[in-house]
This record gives C-alpha cells, structure tokens and sequence, in this order.
C-alpha cells in the first residue's frame, strides 16, 4: 500500500496554491520575476508549468515530490518544486523519466537557473518513437519479403529439376547429362 502524500510541515499548502493560481509562481520575493519568465518561456511552448520554491530542505526528499503532486493536483500541468539540494516534480503530460532528467539539470542552488534548465531538458526534441517503428516495420517487412522471395526460388529450382528428372533430362546424381548441355 502506498504511502500517503506528505507535504513538508513547514508550507502552507492553501498559501502556496493561492501564489500558484496568481501567477504560476510560489516563491520568495527575489525570484520571482525570473521564475514568471521561466513559466512565461513554458506557456509558449505550451506546457502549462507552475514552480514552487521552498526556503527549508525537506525532512525528506520525496516531500517535494508529495507537494508538486498537491499542487498538480489542484491546478494541473507541470509542477516543478525547488528546495535546497532538492526538487521534486509532477505532470500531467510529462513522462517520469522526461521530469526526472529534467530534475537532474536543476540542482544549481539558483531557483531561476534551475527552473530554466528544467524547462530546456522538458522541452529538447524526444526520440521519434513513430519514425522508429515505422522504419522497424519496414525493415522486418524487407527481410520477410527476401526469404518469401529465397524460398519460392529454391521451390522453384526443386520443381524443375523433378521435371527434368522425371523426363530423364537429370542424372541420380543430379547432373545434367551431357549431350542435353
């Protein structure tokens, strides 16, 4: 059984949903103008981001986690959460391992660098699962093709060479004779 959500003792979280709700922004006063360019940066690119900065480590780090999945919850989109030497994420649209890499890039110290590079891993191109496949497809259908083709070949090849036999035109050894050469 799960353990349940388990926001740092020391957030508001109705403060800190009121902060989001204004401006995408829940942070101290020094930040957050970066912080709403970061957001601003996000929405249009549409991803529909809100970041939390917290001033306490958590007791744990899942904690941010917990408070990013308190916030998404309520608001939607991508939460990221920014503590000192932790952050915590969640999205409704973000795989976990796109948020998760995008986390790795955001222990700078900086809330506004780290939100930034969050946002630059989040937004980097994906691999092109559909080109992939298609191109797998294609590929298996080329070498399914080939050994129809190899096959029909050497049915081919043991047809005649019955035909040729049953007319006496091949030897048991399975030469051709030499006055049919």
């Amino acid at each position: 059984m799960p353990a349940p959500a388990e926001v740092p003792t020391f957030v508001d979280l109705s403060s800190t949903l009121a902060d989001v709700a204004d401006d995408g922004v829940a942070a101290p006063g020094k930040d957050i103008a970066g912080l709403e360019g970061v957001v601003a940066r996000a929405s249009e690119h549409g991803i529909d981001l809100s970041i939390v900065v917290v001033d306490e480590p958590a007791p744990l780090d899942s904690q941010l986690r917990d408070l990013a999945t308190s916030v998404g919850a309520t608001d939607g989109g991508t939460v990221l959460v920014l503590g000192p030497g932790q952050v915590g994420t969640f999205s409704d649209s973000i795989d976990r391992v796109t948020l998760e890499a995008g986390q790795d890039q955001a222990y700078t110290g900086d809330p506004v660098a780290s939100a930034n590079n969050f946002l630059d891993v989040v937004l980097e191109p994906g691999t092109p699962w559909t080109a992939l496949t298609v191109a797998l497809v294609l590929v298996v259908a080329a070498v399914l093709s080939g050994t129809w083709w190899a096959n029909a070949r050497r049915h081919d090849a043991a047809r005649v060479t019955a035909d040729r036999r049953a007319r006496g035109q091949v030897t048991d050894g399975g030469a051709i004779p030499a006055d049919d050469l």
